[in-house]
């Protein structure tokens, strides 16, 4: 294959929205893999409970909503294999290509697979797709900056704004599809995104800078026969622990947790012990630590829109519009509605800012602060009746939920690639999905807690536990940037 260009990497290159014109193709592709994603992500959890004469599969909520944090959790977990095999083996850029096909093969399979058999096999292949993909897209976005560049965050707002149009129209249209035509149609139409994006990006790959090809830490050859063997292994030993029933259904969040909790500590293990981490690197790593609990916070309460907040659409919002009922899945989409105006317009407050901005450490406890106030917007409908939360309501509130996002999301993956050893590069940003891992799955198991008829202490205690967690970091600012050595 011929190498691609370098020109993308030139800090002359203004033709994509005064972004480096790669940035389009990375930006088209992630938006279909998320008009998929979310598109099914919105269909998903009510396909679960909703009976058998609704076109569902009649499971219990509680388990259902453990397993849509669970299922959501192990498609950041996966960030860690893909990572892995772009550090070691293929490559940023070749590991994002193979994993949109295996997203579209997952779609395809939820599609036309019956039952539990096509949930399985299709979840377990979007989320290792989507692991691969997301972890991967980062990455090969933060090639196309040098550390200094002052576009980089606007760069990867604009990035976040192609995810959100993609998480918008998924919703929307996959909705209206189920509640028309059936679940396995909307699943159907999640496949055919994933295969527009393939054709964008393929057509598009030669603009990606030669840096996303770079194996940065290659696996000795030798060593291939051992990793297979692993791989075949825990296939093996996760087949066994789910025929003895220790892995099941109403179990899956907190394995998620469980197995999340020990991959980050031993990736920080790993990277903070490595000879190859110079010693600034490994005081920036440090510095990440606090980030990513902040992190794990905010995701906890944010990712909840998959879990509780569809529940609530569900039976305690009035979907009512004059005399047409709304489907569920498109409260999903108003979040997105929100980041594609805002994103622009956090964008050129960070470009107009410049130096200026707020340091990355507070706007992680603003997001944080900001997060736990939405929730406490939840207290003045509880104890309503169902379907008595008026939709302007929920609307206000992912208003709220969409200026914390803003404020630590896009961040996050920024900081993310200027805080990472170079041996590292790739897998650090897995750990920053990491954070995102295990608040997914912890919102899948906090939903077995909540409570339609007493909701004052579900959303009391965690809107006060968030914003706790944000004045904390507020607080460690300056040891914190100390701790990062010059990144802010």
């Amino acid at each position: 294959m011929t190498a691609p260009t370098p020109e993308a990497t030139m800090p002359t290159d203004t033709r994509f929205f005064g972004q480096p014109r790669a940035l389009a193709t990375i930006f088209g592709v992630e938006m279909w893999e998320r008009f998929s994603f979310y598109g099914m992500q919105g269909i998903l959890l009510i396909y679960l409970y909703y009976s058998a004469a609704q076109g569902g599969l009649g499971i219990d909520e509680g388990i259902a909503t453990g397993i849509v944090g669970a299922y959501g959790g192990a498609v950041y977990l996966s960030t860690i294999l893909g990572a892995w095999i772009a550090d070691r083996i293929l490559g940023s850029e070749r590991v994002l290509f193979y994993s949109a096909v295996v997203i579209m093969l997952g779609h395809i399979a939820l599609a036309l697979l019956p039952g539990l058999l096509g949930v399985g096999v299709g979840l377990v292949l979007v989320a290792v797709g989507s692991g691969g993909l997301k972890a991967n897209a980062t990455s090969v976005v933060g090639t196309l900056y040098t550390e200094d560049d002052p576009r980089r965050d606007a760069g990867f707002s604009l990035f976040y704004l192609g995810i959100n149009l993609g998480a918008f129209l998924g919703p929307l249209l996959t909705g209206l599809l189920q509640s028309t035509a059936g679940f396995h149609w909307g699943f159907g139409l999640a496949a055919v995104g994933m295969a527009i994006g393939l054709v964008q990006y393929t057509l598009g790959r030669k603009r990606i800078p030669a840096e996303a090809s770079v194996v940065h830490n290659p696996l000795p050859r030798n060593r291939y026969a051992l990793m297979i063997g692993v791989a075949v292994g825990a296939v093996i030993v996760v087949a066994i622990l789910m025929f003895a029933r220790v892995i099941r259904a109403d179990n899956l969040a907190d394995i998620v947790i469980l197995v999340s909790l020990a991959a980050t500590i031993a990736y920080f293990v790993v990277i903070l012990s490595s000879r190859k981490v110079t010693a600034l690197e490994r005081s920036r790593v440090v510095a990440f630590i606090p980030l990513f609990i902040v992190s794990v916070g905010f995701w906890s309460l944010y990712q909840q829109q998959f879990t509780v907040m569809t529940v609530y659409s569900d039976k305690r919002l009035n979907r009512d519009l004059f005399g047409w009922e709304m489907p569920v899945p498109w409260v999903q989409s108003i979040n997105p509605i929100f980041i594609i105006i805002l994103s622009g317009v956090f964008a050129a407050l960070w470009t107009k800012l410049g130096t200026r901005q707020p340091s990355t450490p507070v706007k992680f406890g603003l997001a944080a602060i900001i997060m736990g106030a939405a929730f406490l917007l939840f207290l003045p409908w509880a104890g309503g009746g169902e379907n008595t939360t008026p939709l302007l309501a929920i609307v206000g509130i992912l208003f709220v939920f969409t200026v914390a996002e803003l404020l630590l999301s896009p961040i996050g993956l920024s900081i993310t690639t200027k805080l990472a050893p170079s041996a590292f590069r790739t897998q650090m940003v897995a750990l920053f999905f990491l954070s995102v891992a295990l608040g997914t799955a912890i919102a899948g198991w906090l939903a077995q807690f909540y409570d339609p008829r007493n909701e004052v202490p579900y959303f009391s205690s965690l809107g006060i536990a968030a914003i706790v967690l944000g004045v904390a970091l507020l607080l460690a600012v300056k040891p914190v940037l100390k701790l990062m050595k010059g990144v802010r």
